[in-house]
């Protein structure tokens, strides 16, 4: 029903910009191309599918973590992928020099075979599986007559026969560059980021902390001033989730931190974030002596902390009252 709708208003505007212009409606390079390019509508609902990644923040932390090794791999995967298509580029160009007039049997088809440049391309990237080796290797050993004809006047020196002697290290060492060193390298380098991610896991505080501070931040602080008033402060830490959260009940943490108060008794928002990481990792923001003695704190913060907070209860009363 929706669709019905939108196509009904797309042809009314149609209609109405028509009798407007006239033929000038189609001198309009964006008009014509309305007309002249149509897309399936079905195509715009496979987006919905992407609706699914919201329920990842909710508790499946695992399958964030491996799409995150997924996404900090790309880079190095893009680079391996062009690796394997320049060794491909390679060993196609070699393959239609001696075995593009091979007589097709076996593994070489119509389709799989070494006379154009992406038949070999097709071929080679079908055995960086392994898959198809053998059928292709029997073809390019058929050297001798009935398999095929060495008198056959062809570019090739040898007909439509194959060669043992250069399709055996061809094909040998075609499969151990690209099935057991290029294609492993995929494995390598996913694996190398995952376990990376999960040490940063393991670690307590993620990427995903950090966004789920700044995505609480918003409600606190809508008009984006990167600002918040202290007395908010204890709400917007005890909202937060774990490990950052810091209950209220816990308030005198936040003096602990030693966070930075700005001009009209308000926090920025990264000054609360670098204290909440601080105080979760056991650093402060200042360094422990060897004695393990406790950090110097400011005092009058503490009073000024204290005053805000009972200026607060203060007017909660009254207007309870």
């Amino acid at each position: 029903m929706f669709s019905y709708t939108l196509n009904d208003i797309f042809t009314i505007a149609c209609v109405m910009k028509l009798a407007a212009l006239n033929f000038k409606y189609f001198t309009i390079p964006w008009n014509e191309k309305l007309w002249r390019f149509f897309v399936n509508p079905t195509l715009l609902r496979v987006d919905r599918v992407a609706r699914v990644g919201r329920i990842l923040p909710l508790g499946a932390k695992g399958i964030r973590t491996l799409l995150f090794a997924l996404t900090v791999s790309m880079p190095a995967l893009c680079n391996i992928v062009l690796l394997l298509f320049l060794v491909m580029f390679f060993y196609s160009i070699f393959g239609m020099s001696f075995f593009g007039y091979v007589r097709k049997s076996a593994g070489l088809t119509d389709l799989f075979n070494f006379e154009t440049f992406p038949n070999s391309m097709i071929v080679l990237f079908q055995m960086c599986t392994t898959a198809g080796w053998s059928g292709v290797y029997q073809a390019f050993t058929n050297d001798q007559p009935p398999d095929c004809d060495p008198t056959l006047n062809t570019p090739s020196h040898n007909g439509d026969c194959g060669d043992t002697a250069i399709a055996t290290p061809f094909l040998v060492s075609y499969a151990i560059i690209t099935s057991l060193i290029v294609v492993n390298m995929y494995i390598a380098v996913i694996l190398e980021n995952f376990s990376q991610a999960q040490e940063d896991v393991q670690q307590g505080v993620t990427n995903d902390d950090y966004d789920t501070h700044y995505e609480e931040w918003q409600r606190f602080d809508p008009l984006g001033s990167q600002f918040i008033q202290y007395e908010r402060v204890l709400d917007f830490v005890d909202n937060l989730e774990s490990p950052l959260r810091i209950p209220k009940s816990n308030h005198l943490i936040l003096i602990r931190m030693n966070v930075l108060i700005c001009e009209n008794v308000r926090m920025h928002c990264v000054d609360i974030l670098d204290g909440l990481t601080k105080y979760f990792l056991g650093t402060l923001n200042t360094e422990v002596s060897n004695n393990e003695t406790d950090a110097p704190v400011d005092i009058k913060k503490i009073v000024l902390m204290i005053i805000i907070q009972y200026q607060q209860q203060y007017n909660d009363s009254v207007n309870f009252i």
